[in-house]
């Protein structure tokens, strides 16, 4: 009896350990902060009126970025659980669409892949969710998986632009420019209308200023490019159209 005893026990715990067991569900990273100056700290020193403090910050989401940009109508990024805004004025949203014209000028008839604007969020790695100013993405690159409408696909583009405001900060910009060539990216072009410059990258420490009297070349991403920077920058700071030639 005891022997029979024992062997049922025996079977219990068996059972028990081979029984499967409903799945944990997905568990959010969580990032904390001792203070708020830590927390800006940690995304660039950017000024505190660009962070959403709803979600808490460290707890954020793709779900509740995406649900903030339908809701509010603004840009946002997701980076280290935080929804931070995206510094993006008028005057820089038009440096960003010429650009972004030129390009598309010249790849139409070369059928080299496709161009997207500053609201276009693109997953860098899980978790860090950026949106540029301007890319350029080969067709190599360009997802083909299908995805349902407003779901963020993990990519990284050949070619990103990023056009420097009031609000940026060296430190903010430094970072994104390692998380952009950490995922994949060939080539960062960062634009300065303030000091009239664009900072050409080819990898994080490898750079090149570029300055009015040059050109803005494609490289190996977009073979044959070439844009004045002089030209470009004229047509950006343009407000009015353009003086009539009297004909003679």
């Amino acid at each position: 009896m005891a022997a029979a005893t024992a062997t049922a026990k025996s079977t219990k715990r068996a059972r028990t350990r081979t029984t499967p067991q409903p799945k944990a569900a997905a568990m959010v990273k969580v990032h904390r902060y001792p203070t708020i100056a830590d927390l800006l700290d940690s995304l660039g020193g950017i000024p505190a009126r660009r962070v959403l403090l709803d979600p808490v910050p460290g707890t954020a989401t793709e779900r509740d970025l995406v649900e903030r940009h339908d809701r509010d109508g603004r840009l946002y990024e997701l980076v280290d659980g935080t929804l931070v805004e995206k510094t993006m004025g008028f005057d820089e949203s038009r440096f960003a669409a010429l650009l972004l014209t030129y390009i598309q000028r010249f790849i139409e008839g070369r059928d080299l892949g496709a161009i997207v604007g500053a609201d276009a969020l693109m997953r860098l790695f899980p978790g860090l969710v950026r949106m540029p100013d301007a890319a350029f993405i080969s067709w190599e690159r360009y997802p083909k998986k299908k995805r349902r409408r407003g779901e963020i696909p993990t990519l990284a583009p050949d070619l990103v632009v990023e056009v420097l405001s009031k609000g940026n900060t060296s430190k903010e910009m430094n970072r994104k420019l390692r998380e952009y060539f950490e995922a994949g990216v060939r080539l960062v072009w960062y634009v300065d209308p303030a000091k009239r410059v664009v900072w050409v990258y080819t990898a994080v420490d490898q750079a090149a200023r570029l300055g009015e009297d040059q050109h803005l070349d494609g490289g190996d991403v977009l073979p044959g490019f070439s844009l004045s920077i002089r030209d470009w920058f004229a047509e950006a700071g343009r407000t009015g159209p353009k003086p009539r030639r009297r004909a003679r």
